[in-house]
């Protein structure tokens, strides 16, 4: 049986990992990560940001997991240079690991846009939980906060922050932010929700970044002129770790390129989670940068290695909480022809749902998990609905799955 070397442990990873054993792979697996062990990545700017949760809360397996499936956990360590003729993966420590099959789990790096002063002390990114402790220090009551981009993380961060007493001002040029992943309706009614809790928010720009000692003096694009803050996280996004890759040889665009299988240009190399990107046909699709797409990509690479069937795909999902709101989103409601509201748009529960012709293809819910796990049913199985019942709250949708 082959041995397999697994470099980075996020929930693509460790995913892999716990899939192969499940499977029933018995040759050796070893994981590298960089960290003290594998942690969950959402915590981070929320329960682990505002100390409800500790590192090891956030665990993505019990510590005696490893031992258990016979995983060999090579933890505060990176890979260095990866050599897919030689089957070598050369780590930080000056060791290395020799493997069959190579799967790349390196995740992402965020941003830093390209702002003058954008490299500060004050300055923040969040993507790991080294981050997320440098950036609790700086949100005491009654600090001045900026958060620079209003998607996911800069939304959640923003909540936090206003959570632990905190001054925020939040920026993003884009009005309503997620509009595209949610509906231009729901995005503005979440955007919303930061006003009345107190969050200031602008449809604007950074122009510049300056320290001047313990204070950060930004520059808006609307000439408003500086204004100062005690700290400022930059969440504008990720770009996919590919430099281990690249360096390999294997291809890489955007992305390190994979087949539906996670199988890159190199047989004997895998990638999966934020890294990967698959090209199908002469077609590079985009990447997805969710959990539980990361889990999926972990699942499929482990049934490559294995010889066996894919676990069977669905519709995207992902879950956002900023304000004591729990949203999930299924599907994508930028291709819906049509949107329908269920409940009265407001007050919690509701949801809404895209439809083309009358088929459901994405949802999005405020406090009803249940709506959105039955919404992934109907696209998964091409479910046409009546929209009067869609609409109604008072018909069971699992009526509808049903027909």
């Amino acid at each position: 049986m082959a041995n397999v070397a697994i470099v980075g442990g996020g929930i693509a990873g460790v995913s892999a990992a716990a899939a192969l054993r499940s499977g029933g792979f018995t040759g050796e697996i070893t994981l590298v990560d960089a960290g003290e062990f594998p942690y969950d990545r959402p915590p981070l700017s929320k329960d682990f940001l505002s100390g409800r949760k500790s590192l090891s809360d956030i665990a993505l397996q019990p510590d005696d997991w490893y031992d258990r499936n016979k995983v060999r956990l090579l933890s505060g360590r990176t890979a260095t240079a990866l050599r897919p003729g030689t089957g070598q993966v050369e780590l930080s420590d000056g060791t290395a690991v020799t493997a069959d099959r190579v799967v790349l789990a390196t995740g992402g790096h965020a941003l830093r846009p390209p702002i003058p002063g954008a490299d500060g002390a004050r300055v923040h990114l969040l993507r790991t939980a080294r981050d997320a402790d440098a950036l609790r220090a700086r949100l005491t009551p009654g600090a001045r906060a900026l958060v620079v981009g209003a998607g996911l993380i800069g939304a959640e961060v923003a909540s936090t922050a206003r959570d632990l007493g905190c001054e925020v001002v939040m920026v993003d040029p884009v009005s309503p932010p997620l509009a595209a992943a949610v509906g231009a309706d729901l995005a503005r009614w979440l955007h919303e929700q930061h006003a009345i809790r107190g969050i200031r928010t602008e449809a604007t720009t950074v122009r510049s970044l300056r320290e001047s000692g313990p204070i950060v003096h930004a520059e808006f694009g609307d000439g408003t002129g500086e204004h100062a803050f005690d700290a400022v996280l930059l969440g504008v996004g990720m770009a996919p770790d590919t430099a281990l890759a690249r360096a390999a040889g294997l291809d890489v665009d955007r992305g390190i390129l994979v087949d539906d299988a996670q199988v890159t240009s190199n047989p004997a190399v895998l990638a999966v989670g934020d890294s990967a990107r698959v090209r199908r046909g002469g077609e590079v699709l985009a990447r997805t940068e969710h959990w539980e797409a990361a889990q999926r990509d972990g699942g499929r690479a482990a049934a490559a290695i294995l010889g066996t069937a894919p676990p069977a795909d669905g519709a995207s999902w992902f879950w956002t909480d900023r304000h004591g709101v729990h949203v999930e989103v299924v599907g994508y409601l930028g291709v819906a022809e049509s949107v329908v509201v269920r409940g009265e748009f407001g007050p919690e529960p509701f949801s809404v749902f895209g439809l083309v012709g009358d088929r459901v293809v994405a949802a999005a819910a405020v406090g009803d998990s249940g709506a959105v796990r039955a919404a992934r049913r109907l696209i998964d199985r091409g479910i046409a609905v009546d929209r009067e019942r869609l609409t109604d709250p008072s018909v069971d949708l699992k009526k509808l799955v049903r027909g």
